[in-house]
């Protein structure tokens, strides 16, 4: 290959200053990820499409330029390229190598990994051989980046889960400042409430997709479904060569019965699937990120994977953007606002349902429980506090009870009411 294919990817090794034109805004939230550049552990980034991982990639390198590195020791390479279709990494490696930088220390960028077959096997050796490289990659597929690597990277590499913007990162891209302080003693400006309010209406609606956000309203939607149909081409029909249709349907009813429970009987009736096909479809939009699936909480495992699963969505934009909505769905758009970023924070996520329901319960790591439930309104219906009464009363570990509302704070009894706005900015 020759080396011109990656100038274009890797402007700075003539302009350093052009790097301010791709980092993007920082994320606090992913501080951890960007100082991985400094371990000589491969640092693996994965999440859904357009979530900002080569942002993030950008990130690094801005932070290691701006440390004094030789712009000419950092190499990034975008293998989705149609340039670098022939070209093996063994190959774009060497002539790298060769023309720009013989014996020193290599910053190595590769996004989109998984276009490359047989990349898990090339990083690990050159891992093992010691060469003098930092390897930093990404992928859109959480089976190449989980399944496949599991056994060949093995305590080789540090890896991170990137998401659409967080409701406090939405807020942080507007330029609203606020502190948490404030936030925790309850002191905020009426306008910046007011400001706080209007803005978790534009999140709930258009979700958190960083380049979505400083578009008008009708690209908003126009951006939204194109991501979709690249998340359903790129990352699963390409790969497992299957019927864009079929994978199409399973996705569209899965948007348009988010938050609820499913079962492959209802699938199959609707859309006239088999249970394998739809097991399968449901794998592939689930290691595409589109998708969480939630099971019932139980200590049974047996009665864990019996009972049906809830559905949820990668982020709220790209479900309005192609579902059939009968109404403005507020009170979905908020309990799956919740359950992503229950996910952000790392939690483990079930749902309850007895007599009554509880829409998550999380596992602490003192293996207390919090049970969780949303609805967004301030005219609290009794069936919300009595099935997290209830659930406490038959899961002694309960350590917290949190109804989610609109904008309603206080303690009743046990439970502690949480305005949603309040409760993802904390």
């Amino acid at each position: 290959m020759e080396i011109e294919k990656l100038n274009e990817w890797n402007s700075w090794w003539e302009n350093v200053s052009y790097i301010e034109k791709l980092k993007g805004i920082d994320r606090p939230d992913y501080k951890t990820l960007i100082d991985s550049i400094k371990i000589k552990e491969v640092t693996i980034i994965t999440g859904v499409r357009r979530s900002g991982k080569s942002t993030l990639m950008y990130q690094m390198i801005s932070n290691l330029l701006k440390d004094g590195v030789d712009p000419k020791h950092i190499l990034f390479v975008n293998l989705e390229d149609r340039k670098l279709t022939k070209d093996n990494l063994e190959d774009i490696y060497n002539i790298y190598r060769e023309k720009l930088n013989q014996k020193n220390k290599a910053y190595i960028f590769l996004d989109e990994i998984h276009r490359k077959e047989g990349w898990e096997s090339w990083i690990r050796k050159k891992y093992d051989l010691k060469t003098n490289d930092k390897f930093i990659i990404s992928g859109s597929c959480s089976y190449l980046l989980k399944k496949e690597y599991s056994t060949l990277l093995t305590g080789r590499n540090l890896t991170f889960e990137i998401f659409p913007l967080s409701f406090k990162e939405f807020i942080i891209f507007k330029n609203l400042d606020i502190k948490e302080s404030n936030l925790q003693k309850g002191i905020l400006l009426l306008e910046t409430k007011r400001s706080i309010l209007i803005n978790l209406e534009e999140y709930m609606h258009f979700g958190g997709f960083p380049e979505v956000l400083p578009k008008d309203k009708d690209f908003k939607l126009k951006i939204l479904e194109q991501y979709f149909d690249d998340i359903l081409y790129k990352d699963i029909a390409d790969r497992y060569e299957l019927n864009i249709q079929k994978i199409k349907d399973i996705a569209l009813y899965f948007m348009t019965n988010f938050t609820s429970l499913y079962s492959l009987r209802n699938i199959r009736n609707s859309l006239n699937l088999s249970y394998d096909t739809i097991k399968d479809y449901i794998n592939y939009c689930r290691e595409a990120f589109i998708f969480f699936v939630i099971d019932h909480f139980s200590y049974s495992y047996k009665e864990q994977k019996t009972t049906p699963s809830k559905i949820y969505c990668i982020d709220n934009g790209l479900r309005n953007a192609v579902s059939f909505r009968f109404s403005k769905d507020e009170g979905k758009l908020a309990e799956n606002i919740v359950c992503i970023e229950l996910k952000r924070r790392n939690k483990n996520i079930y749902y309850w349902k007895d007599k009554t329901e509880v829409d998550f319960i999380t596992k602490n790591k003192d293996n207390s429980l919090t049970a969780i439930n949303i609805t967004f309104t301030d005219d609290i219906e009794k069936r919300e506090i009595k099935a997290l009464n209830e659930f406490k009363k038959q899961h002694s570990k309960t350590k917290e009870l949190i109804l989610i509302t609109k904008d309603l704070e206080k303690i009743e009894g046990e439970i502690k009411f949480i305005p949603l706005w309040k409760w993802l900015l904390i």
